[in-house]
């Protein structure tokens, strides 16, 4: 059997299931599943699949008539690269009707034109734009952009001499969800002919090939944060878009609006899910409260027929730069493998990054250089969080030590006693800390808590190093004590004293 996976064709013994297919596949990431559909079903959809010798690109195209003409036979056969610079690959030739207007237009990057050569519609092509341009391409006198890449916009990259259109296929619409399942089941059983996309990928706002933009490095960082551990959770799908709110609520600066375009993410800026993650699934227009912080190039089927409580792998181009909590010398490795010069503060013996300068992903990456502040080893320690025993706390510990957004946070300790250490991180007035995830037996050594609201002193951390029956690690009765983790490395306490900042490196 021939199956499409993200694009690339692949054949499967008659028979096969989705695991067969996707054998190294998280089982908790949801796929999207498309059966053939018969013409008649799909007749009315303006978005269609190029496939090329180099591979695949779906373009959502804006000319009903000339759709048409894509699956007049024999076109496909017509579109070979012709001719490419940096700017623009163009297919052809072939013949059309359109009258050049001989002034040239400008173009975005993925921008689908239909122009001709020499202003003769004889010899006319179609030209996919590579990056922001103005050029006289021979075309009509709106610009002659007929569609746009929307998918597989990398491939404009990777075009080169000697490739070719194959052919041009329509593909379904979100409403045609008779054809589509989305599912996490490993032994669904495959057909030819189905499409399998498995993940999303997109491009933020501001990376392109024509250089960086840094107007918008704060919101694409925070876009960049959500997605770190390469998921995007459904929380909501509506007709025009899926939300993920783990985040929220987040404060994100407003720095890019613009039209929510289909496959256009944006991040809230404001209001009760500020800092939440939507994919857009049909054009609406810009909004105040939402920024830009980019655009889907691959996997869109995926985003539209996804469901509530979908997981969506999903990745980034490019991805996050984030030294923080690393040792200085993957940090090292890190940085070289990205072509960034690190700088740092100290080398001497064992230390871990806990601050990096520039915070943001597009300004390192624009810089080609960071800096970074170290801490020996011995004064960092290391835990790990319980978020499944008591989400609520250990997300209000996250926000106030900094964790929620580096893998490094801070705590000042204010008392040492006998096998009790005490923090007093800051936390805002009127955050509330309900009893969770009380113990009520013996607490284990070294186990992690906060003080809940039923106590004089919530929002207290506490770590005992030795184990009792009676009292939290706040010292405070069991029921007034949230247990959150645990220390992994708990020598290091050992070399802590009341007034210092101590740092606290979270592993999963």
């Amino acid at each position: 059997m021939e199956i499409l996976l993200d694009g690339e064709r692949r054949e499967v013994p008659t028979g096969s299931r989705l695991g067969d297919l996707l054998p190294e596949r998280d089982e908790r990431f949801s796929v999207a599943v498309i059966r053939p559909a018969l013409e008649e079903d799909v007749a009315e959809s303006q978005e269609v699949r190029f496939v090329t010798s180099a591979g695949d690109m779906v373009v959502e195209m804006a000319d009903p008539a000339f759709t048409a003409r894509l699956f007049r036979p024999g076109l496909a056969e017509d579109l070979r690269l012709h001719w490419q610079d940096r700017y623009a690959a163009a297919f052809g030739p072939f013949e059309s009707s359109i009258r050049p207007a001989r002034t040239p237009g400008r173009y975005e990057r993925g921008d689908v034109i239909l122009g001709c050569g020499g202003y003769d519609p004889s010899n006319s092509y179609l030209i996919f734009a590579r990056m922001r341009h103005s050029a006289d391409y021979g075309a009509p006198a709106d610009g002659g952009v007929i569609g746009r890449v929307i998918s597989g916009r990398g491939l404009l990259d990777r075009l080169g001499e000697g490739d070719r259109v194959i052919k041009v296929e329509r593909i379904l619409r979100r409403a045609d969800r008779s054809h589509v399942i989305v599912t996490r089941d490993a032994e669904f059983p495959l057909e030819d002919g189905m499409q399998i996309i498995s993940y999303v990928e997109a491009e933020v706002q501001g990376f392109g090939a024509d250089g960086i933009d840094t107007n918008t490095a704060r919101s694409v960082e925070h876009f960049l944060l959500s997605i770190k551990d390469g998921r995007f959770r459904v929380d909501r799908s509506s007709s025009t878009h899926i939300l993920d709110t783990h985040l929220v609520p987040a404060k994100v600066p407003m720095e890019f609006s613009g039209p929510r375009l289909e496959g256009t993410i944006t991040a809230r800026t404001s209001g009760k899910a500020s800092g939440a993650i939507y994919i857009y699934t049909q054009g609406v227009s810009a909004s105040p409260a939402h920024t830009v912080v980019g655009r889907v190039v691959h996997g869109l089927e995926l985003v539209r027929f996804a469901g509530k409580d979908d997981l969506i792998a999903i990745r980034a181009d490019p991805e996050r730069f984030d030294l923080v909590g690393l040792a200085l010398p993957e940090a090292e490795a890190v940085a070289a493998r990205r072509g960034v010069t690190l700088v740092a503060d100290a080398t001497d013996g064992d230390r871990v990054v806990v601050d990096q300068t520039p915070a943001t992903t597009l300004e390192v990456l624009a810089a080609g250089e960071v800096r970074v502040a170290t801490q020996p080893a011995e004064n960092v320690i290391t835990i790990k969080l319980d978020e499944a025993a008591a989400p609520r706390t250990v997300t209000i510990f996250r926000e106030v030590t900094g964790l929620k957004h580096r893998a490094v946070g801070k705590m000042p300790l204010v008392f040492m006693f006998e096998d009790v250490f005490l923090f007093k991180p800051k936390i805002a007035k009127g955050v509330g800390i309900i009893p969770e995830n009380t113990p009520t037996g013996e607490v284990p050594a070294y186990t992690l808590a906060m003080t809940n609201d039923s106590r004089r002193g919530a929002g207290m951390v506490g770590i005992r190093t030795t184990p009792n029956a009676e009292f939290g690690p706040t010292s405070e009765p069991l029921t007034g004590t949230n247990v959150i983790g645990k220390v992994i490395d708990a020598g290091n306490l050992a070399g802590m004293r009341e007034g210092a900042t101590v740092y606290v490196r979270e592993v999963k």
